[in-house]
C-alpha cells in the first residue's frame, strides 16, 4: 500500500485517538489494510474520511447515518471530488432542515432562558396537561408536527 499510515500516524493526523479509529474501522466508516504482522494500515485517503466522520458527528449526524453516506462512496477507487459532491448533495435536504431546527431551538430556548419561563402563555416548549402525547414522542412543539408530517413538501 502507498504512502500507507500506521494507526498511530493516522491518529496523530487526525486528532482521533486509536481506540476510536478501531471503532470506526468495526462500524465500517474507515477502512484498513493488515500487514504480515497483522498491524493495521491506513491508505493516506483515509483521513478524508475521518474528518468526515468527525465533523458529521459534530453537528449532530449518528453514526449510522455517516456509514450509509460514506456506503454511497465508490470501494473500488479513492472518491473524487464529484463523488464527494454527489454525497453532499443527497445530505443538503437533512442538513437544511437539521439547520432549520438548531435555530428554532436557539431562538426559543434563548426566549424561554430569558424569560425563566414565567409566562408560560408564550412558552414554546409548555405543554399543559401532557395535551401533545397523541401526536407522538418528543418536543412536538419543536419538532414538525405529525400533521406537516405526512404532507406532501
Amino acid at each position: 500500500m502507498h504512502e500507507a499510515l500506521t494507526i498511530g500516524q493516522l491518529s496523530a493526523r487526525s486528532g482521533v485517538a486509536p481506540s476510536a479509529l478501531r471503532y470506526y474501522e468495526r462500524l465500517g466508516l474507515i477502512r484498513s489494510q493488515r500487514t504480515g504482522g497483522n498491524q493495521r494500515r491506513y491508505a493516506r485517503t483515509e483521513l478524508r474520511r475521518v474528518a468526515f466522520v468527525r465533523i458529521s458527528q459534530q453537528v449532530g449526524v449518528s453514526l449510522e447515518e455517516i456509514r450509509e453516506a460514506l456506503d454511497s462512496l465508490p470501494s473500488s477507487r479513492t472518491p473524487t471530488p464529484d463523488d464527494w459532491a454527489a454525497l453532499s448533495r443527497a445530505w443538503r435536504d437533512r442538513l437544511d432542515e437539521r439547520i432549520r431546527l438548531l435555530g428554532k431551538l436557539r431562538d426559543d430556548l434563548d426566549g424561554c432562558i430569558g424569560c425563566g419561563c414565567l409566562s408560560l402563555q408564550r412558552c414554546t416548549l409548555y405543554n399543559p396537561g401532557d395535551s401533545l402525547a397523541a401526536e407522538g414522542p418528543g418536543a412536538r412543539l419543536m419538532l414538525p408536527r405529525a400533521d406537516a408530517e405526512r404532507a406532501p413538501a
